[in-house]
């Protein structure tokens, strides 16, 4: 299957980035349809002319006419939602999903999957502190980067194809890594970060602060606005990586600490010239 205007695009799951995959293939001129529990999120699609259908049920025919299918489910829900009705996919159908863990869902899936229906795991590092269709936007895919996570059960074609939703979606740079590898750098870039913040907000009770604060604050924990829902399982699924850089990060900022208690401001400096150069990568 090719990513042309008449095929019928499937999103189960209509959250934020679920609502913006379908906000963007909309615009594009395909068919998208949703199906997503909550019934306010199916009436706000619809009245906003986000999806062209949406249901709360899992209906044969709904599943059965679509060529590719996203999901935007949490890990688990996603795994019981394949054993549950993949026998409804469309012969040939192309699954994908946006789940930001990988190893502990994409073989589980791959092999429970039916033969004739092919799954290509991929990743799009975007989204925003607010979560729901109701606060989604494709304008957060611009630009951003964008992950696929093949395994040997993967076809080239496969490949191709999620590479050139990401294109179509706008993302700015598509890279490939294995489950494996996505998981540690996830471990790194976003667990990691997203337990920063919290830590930061969970610091002090002090209900003033936020009229004396500057932007760096309101910079460092805008991610602590966060959905402890999907986030506790993220952090339960993927706990090896991100403890291992929980750790580093510790022994790192106590290394700072003495520093500052010791008064080694020359390595103090070093520390800070050596953190400016690294985000410089970021800058451009």
């Amino acid at each position: 299957m090719e990513w042309i205007s008449n095929s019928r695009i499937l999103i189960v799951g209509l959250g934020l980035i679920g609502g913006s995959y379908a906000r963007a293939l909309k615009r594009l001129g395909y068919h998208v349809t949703a199906i997503e529990k909550r019934q306010s999120a199916v009436d706000y699609a619809l009245e906003h002319h986000i999806v062209n259908e949406a249901y709360t049920t899992v209906d044969p025919e709904i599943v059965g006419s679509a060529d590719a299918v996203i999901f935007g489910l949490y890990p688990e829900v996603f795994r019981g939602w394949i054993k549950e009705y993949q026998q409804y996919f469309k012969l040939g159908a192309m699954i994908t999903d946006v789940t930001g863990v990988k190893r502990c869902i994409v073989y589980d899936i791959q092999e429970m999957l039916r033969d004739d229906v092919e799954f290509i795991a991929s990743h799009p590092m975007a989204g925003r502190e607010v979560y729901g269709v109701e606060n989604s936007d494709d304008a957060i895919f611009r630009g951003a980067n964008f992950i696929i996570c093949p395994t040997e059960k993967n076809t080239a074609k496969s490949i191709r194809w999620i590479g050139s939703l990401g294109r179509i979606l706008g993302f700015g740079r598509i890279s490939v890594l294995s489950p494996e590898e996505h998981d540690e750098m996830i471990g790194y870039l976003s667990q990691l970060t997203h337990c920063i913040a919290v830590a930061l907000m969970t610091c002090s009770d002090n209900e003033h602060l936020v009229d004396y604060t500057g932007d760096s604050f309101r910079d460092l924990t805008r991610i602590a606005n966060i959905n402890d829902l999907m986030w506790s399982e993220l952090f339960m699924l993927n706990r090896d990586s991100l403890l291992k850089y929980m750790d580093i990060f510790l022994d790192e900022f106590a290394s700072l600490r003495d520093m500052i208690r010791d008064g080694r401001v020359e390595e103090l400096r070093e520390k800070m010239r050596l953190s400016t150069k690294r985000r410089a990568y970021f800058n451009k």
